[in-house]
Order: C-alpha cells, then structure tokens, then sequence
C-alpha cells in the first residue's frame, strides 16, 4: 500500500516536471530552435495540426529555422499560422521554403521571458508540493483506519519527502539551465 502510494506520487510529479519541460521549450531563446514552433496549429483542410505534422521544421543556421511544408499549396498557410501564432517570429517565404529568423533578445524582452520561466518553474514546485501533501494524507488515513503502523506512515512520509526533494531540486536545475540559456546573446 505504502509503495502504490509512493509510485503514484512519483509518478505524478515526473509528469509536473516533463510538464515544465514543455513550458520552457515555448519560451524561446535568442537561437534557433525546432521546438518553438510546437504550439503552431496549421489549418490543414478545416483542421486545426500542429506544424510538424505538415512540413519539417529544421534549424538551418544558429538564428534561421527552415520549415517546408510536404504540400506546395499549404505554404501560404504554414506561413500564416506562424505569424499568427504570437510569437514575435516574422517568416519569409522563397518558393516552397519558409525561413524564420529569431529576432535577437533585448535585455528587457530576457528579463521578461526569465520571469516567465520562474514563474512556470514556481507552478512546477507548487505541484510537486500537492502531490506530497496528497500522498501524505493518503498515508494519514491509512494509519487512521489502522491498515499500517506509526512507524510505517512515518517511513512512507520521509520517502514522499526524498522523491519532493529530489523533484525540486530537478526544477531548480532546469531553471538554472534556461536562465542560463536566455542570458547568453
């Protein structure tokens, strides 16, 4: 019972920080990279696709992303998903290959996409901490209705504690890791 509990949680907030993971990739950085177009949705015949599902998406230089689309006739339409998908990215067409450079960062724009990140970083740790708190009142009430001992709740509790640590200090890492990437020009 105590081990469900822990798996779970784990679990749990493995899927808060992969969730970070892919808030960070949308705040984009001063390079060119292929995952700053994921949230694109082209309207591939009247339906809403992500970008990557009607053309390749490549980095063609540090500041260029290439994107050719598999069908000639949805260029336009690559082309105006990506303009419309604010984020700040103007794409120029040349026949059937879309260029997008990434604009360079101001140090105002950086300061503002750091805040970002700790912020997405802050809701990370806050729902790591529900999944403990959670777990913990799991091992409560399992201790209440006498399924397991003092002693196995208090174990149980420390291990919930170990995984939000070792949780936390991921997102702290990952933090450090993209504010370092934003302050580089």
């Amino acid at each position: 019972m105590i081990d469900d509990i822990r798996k779970d949680a784990e679990k749990r907030m493995k899927k808060s920080l992969e969730a970070l993971q892919t808030n960070f990739h949308k705040i984009r950085t001063g390079r060119a990279h292929p995952s700053i177009l994921d949230a694109v949705m082209v309207d591939y015949y009247g339906n809403p696709t992500p970008i990557n599902q009607v053309a390749s998406v490549n980095v063609e230089d540090a500041r260029t992303l290439s994107v050719v689309p598999w069908e000639r006739s949805m260029v336009p339409k690559v082309e105006k998903a990506i303009m419309t998908a604010d984020l700040g990215l103007n794409p120029a067409t040349a026949g059937n290959v879309i260029r997008v450079p990434m604009p360079m960062l101001t140090e105002e724009t950086r300061k503002g996409y750091i805040k970002q990140a700790r912020g997405e970083a802050e809701t990370a740790r806050v729902a790591v901490r529900n999944v403990r708190r959670d777990a913990n009142n799991d091992l409560k009430a399992l201790q209440k209705d006498k399924d397991i001992s003092e002693d196995e709740e208090h174990r149980g509790t420390e291990a919930i504690q170990k995984l939000t640590d070792k949780y936390i200090a991921e997102i702290d890492k990952l933090l450090e890791s993209k504010e370092h990437d934003l302050m580089q020009v």
